[in-house]
């Protein structure tokens, strides 16, 4: 299995942009260059583990946030983050969320069912 080193890099860009800090300071956290924090949010180099775990650590999260692409079993993960994405709504938003996402949740099974009865 070859691990999605731009989906490990978006997500690693998401968490540092989430936690409003900037490339230099998160290369100032972990002891990495900023141009090697900016290679490694593009894709463009392969991120070592011990850099990972330096740049987890420096974002106050656990690597499985950033490796959840690569996780076969990551489901909790996702679960994890749909969570944190509604904390801060009340409870109309939640409600039209919940109602959104058991509309979508039919509407892909009803496709994934479609489309394996025709193969």
């Amino acid at each position: 299995m070859e691990l999605d080193y731009k989906a490990i890099g978006k997500r690693i860009k998401i968490q540092r942009i989430q936690r409003e800090m900037t490339q230099e300071k998160l290369a100032e956290l972990t002891g990495l260059s900023n141009p090697h924090i900016s290679n490694v949010e593009t894709g463009s180099t392969q991120v070592s583990l011990k850099s990972l775990i330096a740049i987890a650590n420096a974002l106050e999260i656990t690597p499985d946030v950033l490796l959840c692409d690569n996780i076969r079993y990551g489901k909790h993960i996702f679960k994890n983050a749909v969570m944190e994405a509604v904390d801060d709504c009340d409870e109309v938003e939640i409600r039209i969320m919940a109602d959104m996402v058991q509309a979508l949740k039919r509407s892909i099974r009803y496709r994934k069912k479609y489309f394996k009865e025709q193969e």
